[in-house]
């Protein structure tokens, strides 16, 4: 897509050394209730201290994409739901000439509701993702290997165990113009059971129950995708692939996984 950085029902990550972003992205998605009145920045008290938060961490997630080489340039998006106020990156702005205290908003429908600037012309997923599940931050890139993954197979195959932390095999969404309600509709249908996908010849989607976990399932995707054109760039040679009772065994033990707090 140009410049601009993008049915599922609610479901459950860059593999390799356990850390605590891992640790969130493994863990079951725990979706809390829709604030019955959509924030306001301006004007103090908890709303507006809660956007303004997760505003900073959007801006944050936003400008890490970059620096960690999953975007290049105004490609990519994120977005954040604070209520019925869903904060999202806007339409060709540089991640670092973003202002933190200028948060950029909509509702559920799609009108901006905070911010002057226009959102990202891939809004449409970001508003399915959260009409259809309990996310709360959305994160989606232009990850070299994920979207060369994503003109290959139609599924990404099962090179890894850390599959099981997005919900099992990663589809991948068939290809529609970017922004359009039909890129939408076909990454819906890649999410089911799933929070996160590929989309074909464009890039990646994940959501979390926060930005944390969504930015970490991200990671991880493009890990794993990494692994397996790496693995199977071997002439003569094809990668051993997981099977399903063994991904379900892992998402099991995912359940578990991480710290516990002390009560």
């Amino acid at each position: 897509m140009p410049h601009d950085q993008e049915r599922p029902t609610p479901h459950a990550e860059r593999a390799a050394p356990a850390t605590a972003a891992t640790a969130a992205a493994a863990r079951p998605d725990t979706p809390r209730p829709a604030d019955p009145h959509p924030p306001s920045p301006r004007g103090g008290g908890p709303a507006a201290g809660a956007v303004a938060h997760a505003w900073r961490e959007l801006v944050a997630a936003a400008r890490r994409t970059v620096a960690d080489g999953l975007v290049v340039g105004t490609s990519g998006n994120v977005s954040a739901r604070v209520g019925d106020t869903v904060l999202v990156t806007p339409s060709g702005v540089p991640y670092d000439r973003i202002d933190e205290d200028e948060p950029l908003g909509v509702d559920l429908a799609g009108n901006r509701v905070l911010g002057t600037l226009t959102p990202t012309s891939e809004l449409p997923m970001h508003l399915a993702v959260y009409r259809t599940t309990g996310a709360r931050a959305v994160v989606h890139t232009h990850a070299v290997h994920a979207t060369a993954v994503s003109t290959l197979v139609d599924e990404l195959p099962l090179v890894h165990y850390m599959a099981a932390a997005l919900g099992g095999p990663v589809r991948v969404a068939r290809y529609a113009l970017y922004g359009s309600p039909e890129l939408a509709a076909h990454m819906l249908d890649a999410l089911e059971d799933r929070t996160g996908c590929l989309l074909q010849n464009h890039g990646t989607l994940t959501y979390g129950a926060t930005m944390d976990q969504a930015y970490d399932r991200t990671a991880q995707l493009e890990w794993m995708c990494r692994v397996w054109l790496t693995a199977s760039a071997l002439p003569g040679r094809s990668p051993h692939l997981l099977d399903a009772g063994q991904v379900a065994e892992v998402q099991e033990r995912l359940r578990g996984y991480g710290q516990r707090e002390e009560r």
